[in-house]
């Protein structure tokens, strides 16, 4: 794809409606960098043979020099619709995925409309997966689940198709079953909230009398 303009970027930007916040959330080496980079070849800023290679947004020298990101990184990407023809401008946040820069993650989430979670499929679910889970649940971003170095399944693991098929399923179910746990989380932490409002109430007005069933 031909190299987007800045006059055309400069014009999208005025119409907001048509504007999309997207963080890209992993756990560390799960390939986030490279997913950027792919995104970043189809905008013609990079070639996409050096995608992965490049590391377009670990701007930073020791990102470069440890092969990690470690400060969450932005930039503006045009994206058309096929079905209607409708032009978008894409916000890409890249995000570390190392634990010991959540706050990173927390403050992507929060400036994001929504979030591309990827997860390696040989890996699977990782602590730092339930942790950038959690806090888009908790910024109230809408995840999108990747399932990324599918290759991995048939070059390490040599699957048959039908095995490969299963396994990306349970992977799902996994990250569903996270997302089920923090439901369940925030409905008994309301279910107490209440409760404690109820007694309170009727405290006021009924003193220490217990209250009946």
């Amino acid at each position: 794809m031909p190299i987007v303009p800045p006059s055309k970027l400069a014009q999208l930007q005025s119409n907001t409606r048509n504007i999309r916040n997207v963080c890209v959330l992993a756990h560390v080496d799960h390939g986030k960098t490279t997913l950027s980079d792919a995104l970043l070849a189809t905008n013609g800023i990079i070639s996409s043979k050096l995608a992965g290679k490049i590391r377009y947004l670990d701007s930073r020298e020791d990102e470069q020099q440890r092969g990690i990101t470690m400060e969450s990184s932005g930039i503006s990407l045009y994206h058309k619709q096929t079905e209607n023809d409708t032009e978008y401008l894409i916000n890409l946040i890249d995000s570390p995925g190392h634990v010991d820069f959540s706050s990173e993650v927390a403050s992507a989430a929060r400036l994001s409309d929504g979030a591309l979670v990827l997860v390696d499929v040989l890996e699977g679910v990782c602590t730092q997966t339930v942790s950038v889970l959690h806090q888009a649940w908790v910024e109230n971003v809408r995840p999108v689940l990747f399932l990324n170095k599918l290759d991995r399944m048939i070059v390490e693991w040599r699957m048959t198709p039908s095995e490969a098929y299963t396994h990306m399923q349970q992977l799902i179910e996994q990250v569903n079953a996270v997302l089920a746990g923090f439901w369940e989380g925030d409905r008994l932490a309301e279910d107490s909230r209440m409760l404690d409002e109820a007694k309170e109430r009727w405290r006021e007005t009924h003193g220490d009398a217990p209250m009946s069933e």
